[in-house]
């Protein structure tokens, strides 16, 4: 989806299980992740994204996560026009994680 890479609830749950060292962060908004996150995410709301980059390493290997994907992938273009090259989407967000 227009170059950004994208990972499947299955793809991430192997590499968390191998140990890999990604940096999750859920886009969702209080209210949804009150529901549940996935172990180990930061929460940054998608629209306090733009004012929070200094908390995003720009150099770190970064999964986005919102409910259906179609948030987080908005923040990865987001970021991805703004120098960082190594972010990934959460293809199906949390609806796919928690099939």
């Amino acid at each position: 989806m227009n170059g950004i890479p994208q990972i499947t609830a299955q793809e991430l749950r192997q590499r968390l299980t191998a140990g890999e060292d990604l940096i999750l962060i859920d886009v969702r908004e209080e209210e949804e992740v009150a529901s549940g996150m996935i172990q180990g995410a930061l929460h940054i709301p998608m629209g306090e994204i733009p004012y929070r980059t200094d908390d995003i390493q720009a150099d770190a290997e970064i999964i986005f996560i919102c409910r259906s994907g179609a948030r987080s992938q908005r923040v990865c273009e987001y970021l991805h026009h703004h120098g960082y090259t190594k972010t990934a989407n959460l293809s199906g967000g949390m609806i796919e994680w928690n099939t």
